[in-house]
């Protein structure tokens, strides 16, 4: 008797207003979109005017975007592929967040208006720091690796 009282009620139905389609774009998503992209375009414009004597400090930028691009490409290659071997992955994904982490260290002790912050430290000595940091990261990941 209890499953023909449960097979005798129906789910409820739910009526839908309007359409299931989405809607065109508004003017406050569209102006929204066209600020983001004005907003965008001054910034790359002030850092292109900012730095454009130092290019070292753009070539530490461009290596702090591989770095992002390279870990947005290990993380989706993880999600899409598989981690089967996991160490491999956690190895790969830490070192480059690791080695985003020294290069900014790097970035911030080489720019002109910090030299009140880092006082007793040279470029050179920066870049040789960075160095061994980056040679014993990489020891550690190659280690985790195994």
């Amino acid at each position: 008797m209890a499953k023909k009282d449960a097979k005798s009620k129906s789910a409820p139905v739910i009526k839908k207003q309007g359409s299931s389609v989405a809607a065109e774009p508004t003017a406050n998503a569209i102006s929204l979109f066209q600020e983001l992209g004005t907003s965008m375009k001054i910034s790359f414009n002030s850092y292109i005017s900012e730095t454009k004597d130092n290019q070292k400090l753009r070539l530490i930028d461009a290596f702090l975007v591989f770095l992002v691009c390279l870990g947005i490409w290990q993380f989706l290659f993880c999600l899409l592929v598989g981690t089967f071997p996991f160490n491999a992955f956690l190895g790969g994904f830490i070192a480059t967040v690791a080695q985003f982490v020294l290069t900014v260290s790097l970035r911030l002790q080489t720019l002109d208006t910090n030299k009140t912050v880092f006082k007793g430290i040279t470029p050179e000595r920066a870049l040789g720091d960075y160095i061994f940091a980056s040679l014993a990261l990489h020891f550690v990941v190659l280690h985790f690796i195994n």
